[in-house]
């Protein structure tokens, strides 16, 4: 068999390292990424909890507190 018939082999697709997954490898980017979608979930969070401490310290509705509501 001659080394001109041999086809090689499909590269493998390089694994992750351990504890990593290929979404936290993502580099930012504009538009819709993995990247911005975290993120933007992260604010979100973050903001639902600052909602949900203002109606429990203020024992109030936000919606009245921010002077929305009469």
């Amino acid at each position: 068999m001659s080394s001109a018939d041999a086809t090689p082999a499909p590269a493998a697709a390089a694994a992750p390292a351990p504890g990593t997954s290929a979404t936290t490898a993502d580099v930012p980017a504009f538009g819709w990424s993995a990247y911005a979608e975290r993120v933007n979930g992260r604010f979100a969070m973050v903001g639902f909890v600052a909602l949900l401490l203002i109606e429990a310290l203020s024992r109030d509705t936000f919606l009245h507190w921010a002077g929305l509501v009469p």
